[in-house]
This record gives C-alpha cells, structure tokens and sequence, in this order.
C-alpha cells in the first residue's frame, strides 16, 4: 500500500509541476479573453461581443451567440472565480473520461483499482492538449464529456435523448457538428435529427435573445480568421495548419479541400464498416474533427484521448502490440512539446515532419485504431460499457 501511495503521490506532483510550468506560459489567455468579452457585453455601453478585442491583439469572442449566453455568469462573477470553476471542471471532467474511455481496461489489468485510475488520471492531465486546456482555461474537455457522454449512453443504448449532448456541443461550438455527420452516415437517423434539432433550437433561442448579436455571428464573425489567429501558427495542428506552413499559397486553399475530402471519405469508409463500434466510431471522429477542422490549436487535440485509449486497449488486450506502440509514442512525442522546436525555427524540409507530429499522429491514429474488435461493441446492461 504504502510504496503505490508514494508512487502516486509523486507522479501527482510531478503532474502539478507540468501544469503550472505550462501555466507560467499562458496564463489562461482564452478565459481572459471570455471574460473580458463577455464582461464588454453584459456591462458595457451596449455594444456586441464580438465588437470586443483583448488589447494589443486580434482576439475576440469567437463561439456562437449561444456559447456567450452559456458563459453570461461571468458577468457577474470574479475573474479569479472564473479560473478556479475552469480548472476544477477539467480536472473533473478528465478523471470521468478517463473512467469512461479507460474503466474497463484499468478493471482487467488487475491490481487496486484506485492506484491504476490514479496513474491514468496523472497520465491523462499531463497530456499537452489537456494541461493546454487547463492552462488556457479553455473548454474542450467540456464540449468532450457532452458528446462522449451521449455517444456512450445515448447513441449506444438507443435512448430517446441520444443526440441532445452532440447538439448542445454542437450550438456552443460548430467543431463537434461533426458528430452530426457520423449519425447520419452511420443511419442513425434518429438521433441525427434530435442532434440537430437540439443544435438548432438553442441557436434560434440565442437568436431570440440576442438577434444583433447572432446575426453578425453567421454573416461576418465565423468567416473572420484573423480572430482566431494565423492558419500558419505552428499551434494549428490540422491539415490547414500543415498546408499554410508550405510554400504553396496560391494552390493552398484547393489542395487543403482536396485532402479534406479525401479524409473525409477514408473516415466514412471506416466507420460505415463497423457502424455497430461505437466507441471505434467516437474515436475516429474525434480525430477527423481536428485533421478537417482549419483552425487545431494543440488544446483542441483533447479529441485524439478515445484514439489513444482504444490503442492501448486493443494493444494490451489482443496478441497484435502495434496499436500500443502508436498510442505510446504518440502519447510521448505530443506530451513532450518537441513540436514546439520548430516554432521559431526557419523551414527545411525537417520541419515539414516535426512542426506537424500532431497531425501525423491523427493521420496514424484516422488509419490504425481498431475499430471492430472483440471489446469495441457496448454490452446492453445497464451499468456495464466495454470498450
């Protein structure tokens, strides 16, 4: 008992040390930036939150009107309040994916539950794009938990609300829409359409609320980039992200649709064999959501953690060990911040593979995480997931 309380103390602290080494660099830029939007909004002389800029930057509010409705407590409350609610709901929600995603395999490995669930929530909260998402104060981890939740207890045992947390994710943020999309070609017509009708009845009530506000959202707000930041930042880790960091400006934008939809059709061809596996399915639409999306900060790549489980999974739990491997030397290398040496870095041709580990990884997870296996499909019982 006592050396595995030791071992977990340390691998705790060295966590915590991880985390506020990463803090010391972002300072919860992206909380600020809510913050101060939503503060503008709510408080100001009346004008729109996405009239509002962080000063010295291009930054602004960029989620739809409905995320700013969500967020309005804000308003009210201190901004030290703010971080302390952020960091607690990651935490949280992290310790539950990890029990979702990872539950079944800690339960078969043997040994103290508590002490395998300890190590794979250090594991976990060390994992750049979540410490990312802490640090920044952003809600990716939140947005996750919503669709894992649904795809894992709704979709997967036919629940009439299956759908609802998809479109919730889906109205504060357009990126989880593509779960929407894996609904419908997995004909699952149902939930499909409880998706986007809980995505399209929150947009119309923050539409009724806030009708300015949600006009210059859809007409200029969501095709103004610059707020967001540069597609050739080296934090943009998608297929965009890859091409803008390339000598190649004047094709850019036809060669970043042709691999999206080549993406896109590798993606359908996978999950339409196996439409039954949907934890396979939750995975590899997380990682097609950050290779098509234009705009992958590292933070975001929270969506890869099903793929990486499912690696480990399937790598520990069959006699083929190449998925570990992947999910282990992708876990290393993106946790490592070796990406990162190639931010200032002029660009040789080595850089074309290290300024862009990320999106290799989720082209290697898109292609290589099982789908199908003998542990991929969700037992009917009422408390019992296996993955």
């Amino acid at each position: 008992m006592r050396p595995r309380i030791l071992t977990l103390s340390l691998l705790g602290l060295l966590t915590l040390v991880i985390i506020y080494l990463a803090e010391t660099r972002n300072e919860y830029f992206d909380s600020k930036v809510y913050y101060g939007a939503i503060q503008y909004w709510f408080r100001g002389d009346g004008g729109m939150v996405y009239d509002w800029l962080r000063p010295d930057t291009p930054y602004g509010f960029t989620y739809p009107p409905f995320a700013g409705l969500v967020m309005s407590p804000m308003a009210v409350i201190p901004f030290g309040a703010v971080v302390v609610i952020a960091v607690i709901a990651t935490v949280l929600t992290t310790a539950l994916l990890v029990w979702w995603f990872a539950g079944p395999l800690l339960k078969r490995i043997g040994g103290p539950l508590w002490f395998s669930f300890g190590v794979a929530c250090c594991l976990a909260l060390a994992f750049e794009p979540i410490r990312e998402t802490i640090t920044f104060g952003q809600v990716n981890t939140l947005l996750l938990t919503l669709v894992a939740g649904d795809m894992l207890f709704g979709v997967a045992r036919g629940r009439r609300w299956a759908g609802v947390g998809i479109g919730l994710a889906t109205a504060v943020k357009l990126t989880p829409g593509i779960f929407i999309v894996y609904l419908l070609i997995t004909r699952r017509w149902r939930e499909a359409a409880v998706a986007s009708g809980t995505a399209a009845g929150a947009t119309l009530l923050a539409g009724a609320v806030f009708p300015d506000e949600t006009r210059e959202f859809w007409t200029s707000a969501l095709w103004d980039t610059n707020r967001v930041g540069v597609l050739s930042f080296l934090s943009n880790q998608s297929e965009r992200g890859l091409l803008a960091r390339l000598p190649i400006d004047r094709v850019e934008t036809r060669v970043w649709l042709l691999c999206v939809l080549v993406t896109l059709g590798f993606w359908i061809f996978r999950v339409r064999r196996e439409p039954a596996d949907i934890v396979g399915g939750l995975a590899l639409t997380g990682v097609v959501g950050c290779l098509i999306s234009p705009v992958t900060w590292v933070h975001h790549c929270v969506w890869l953690l099903p793929a990486l489980v499912r690696c480990v999974d399937a790598g520990l739990s069959g006699p083929d060990r190449r998925p570990l491997y992947l999910a282990g030397s992708a876990y290393l290398i993106m946790t490592s911040r070796v990406t990162w040496l190639w931010e200032k870095a002029p660009r040789p041709p080595l850089e074309i593979i290290g300024g862009n580990l990320y999106v290799w990884f989720s082209l290697a997870l898109l292609i290589w995480t099982p789908v199908g296996t003998s542990r991929s499909s969700v037992v009917k019982e009422p408390d019992k997931i296996i993955a």
